[in-house]
């Protein structure tokens, strides 16, 4: 894509991006409504419309930068809301919950990668429908891997968190929690020391090595 125009760039990751970060947050809040937390679905966030998901920063802003200043790209959107207490098991349905969100951009990697096969396939001599179909596809199974990643990494607020929190016995649980405050912080300190990418490095690669042989 380094030969792409930077208007061409952000038509190709646009779509992919907000379906990424759309679809992980429906998932949270649909897997809380099925857990008894309808917090979600009253705020009207249960939408497959990205306008409602949206984060000026995390969505638009950050995502664009990095795109024209970099080979990394990742976001968020507006959190969904959950009632921790409205959940009939509130430990072990966070938990659910939280992995509801990387378990839906897996799902999208894959629809990704079965539209590459698709753009392989018409090949050359349908180039004005295939050559889009590759790229946006490429950029869908690149944004939805980093997303998954990303958010299995135990820190909080981070999804991954919530897994590790339904592990620890309640007291450690509450006092891992209280890290929440500073994760973005933490996160940007570990992106910019390169530590990020050395973490999500090995399980990127694995990534592509699956990808490259299903294609």
């Amino acid at each position: 894509m380094d030969d792409l125009t930077i208007i061409q760039k952000l038509v190709v990751w646009a779509p992919p991006v907000l379906l990424a970060v759309t679809f992980h947050e429906v998932a949270h809040g649909w897997m809380a409504r099925e857990l008894g937390d309808h917090t979600a679905e009253a705020q009207g966030r249960l939408s497959l419309n990205p306008i409602k998901h949206i984060d000026p920063i995390g969505t638009v802003l950050l995502p664009i930068f990095m795109l024209l200043t970099s080979g990394f790209i990742f976001g968020w959107a507006k959190p969904v809301p959950v009632t921790w207490g409205n959940l009939r098991s509130p430990r072990r349905d966070m938990a659910l919950v939280a992995l509801a969100g990387p378990l839906a951009n897996l799902v999208m990697l894959i629809g990704w990668l079965v539209l590459v096969k698709i753009g392989f396939t018409l090949g050359a001599d349908q180039e004005f429908f295939s050559t889009p179909m590759v790229l946006m596809g490429f950029a869908g199974i690149t944004i939805n891997s980093v997303l998954m990643i990303l958010n299995l990494l135990p820190l909080p607020p981070l999804d991954g968190s919530r897994l590790v929190a339904a592990l620890l016995p309640p007291r450690w649980a509450w006092r891992y929690g209280q890290v929440e405050p500073y994760g973005l912080i933490i996160l940007i300190i570990l992106m910019v020391t390169g530590v990020l990418g050395q973490l999500m490095g090995p399980p990127m690669s694995f990534i592509d090595k699956l990808v490259g042989s299903a294609l």
